[in-house]
């Protein structure tokens, strides 16, 4: 099994022949709680919709949040099916954090939280909203429009990641899908494809879990994300995360890549 989208960090441990080309929610979350420690973010309240994702996502960052000396005010879960949030940004603009955390499911949900936090105006009560990539990927950015400018996030994969492969592969891309953008969820397809064909390429086409498996730990390439590797001891995917920030560039809602945190593995998976 090539797991080219699930987040869950637990998946690759459920059988010996599971391998990742996508993300765990610990790669994500471990580097904006980091981020938020060391640049005056000082106290957070957690939201997360209330399902593993959530999970994986709240446990990591109130570990490395508090672990780099920042305080979780509160910890709160969202239901997962169409949440009603305003009563959650109402009570997180009455404590009055400098941060909240966000997590929610890639989609609609984003863009209808981003949209609350600037009408119920806790951006100028100077709460920061931070949160992992999934508010603003590339297919839904446009939805949520110019209240998305300023947001930072902590992802794997922007359009405007500045490298000659991802350059190519977009312009691939765009001759393809003329209507598209390209996102993590494409990038996790295509890595999981080339991991495919370059082990069974090592393999001489044998199939079996053991042949294939043993060919593709350690495997590494340059990927449209940048430089990524399978862990051979945990079969997921280290990569480098980036801290992106929200800028308009010709026209177009871009997550423009400020910082990074290199060669990052599952934190969930570290002692």
């Amino acid at each position: 099994m090539v797991v080219m989208n699930a987040a869950t960090s637990s998946i690759t441990t459920k059988s010996p022949y599971i391998v990742r080309t996508a993300s765990t929610m610990g790669q994500f979350t471990a580097p904006m709680a980091m981020w938020a420690a060391k640049n005056g973010i000082k106290n957070v309240i957690t939201l997360v919709s209330d399902y593993g994702p959530g999970h994986d996502s709240e446990k990591q960052f109130v570990k490395t949040f508090t672990e780099n000396g920042g305080n979780i005010a509160a910890q709160i879960r969202m239901p997962v099916q169409s949440p009603d949030f305003s009563p959650f940004l109402q009570r997180v603009k009455d404590a009055k954090p400098d941060a909240v955390f966000l997590f929610v499911p890639a989609g609609e949900q984003g863009v209808a939280f981003i949209k609350g936090y600037r009408e119920r105006g806790l951006d100028k009560e100077g709460i920061e909203l931070i949160s992992t990539g999934d508010i603003t990927t590339e297919d839904l950015i446009a939805a949520t429009g110019d209240a998305a400018i300023g947001l930072k996030t902590s992802f794997t994969y922007s359009e405007a990641h500045d490298s000659d492969v991802n350059r190519e592969f977009k312009q691939k891309y765009k001759a393809m899908y003329p209507n598209q953008r390209p996102t993590f969820l494409t990038v996790g397809g295509y890595d999981g494809m080339h991991l495919i064909y370059e082990t069974l390429k090592k393999t001489g086409g044998k199939s079996d879990g053991d042949t294939f498996l043993a060919s593709a730990k350690g495997m590494a390439w340059e990927s449209p994300r940048g430089p990524i590797s399978i862990d051979p001891e945990t079969r997921d995917i280290i990569q480098n995360v980036y801290i992106r920030e929200v800028k308009k560039i010709d026209g177009l809602l871009q997550n423009v890549e400020f910082d990074v945190i290199p060669n990052f593995k599952d934190p969930g998976k570290q002692p």
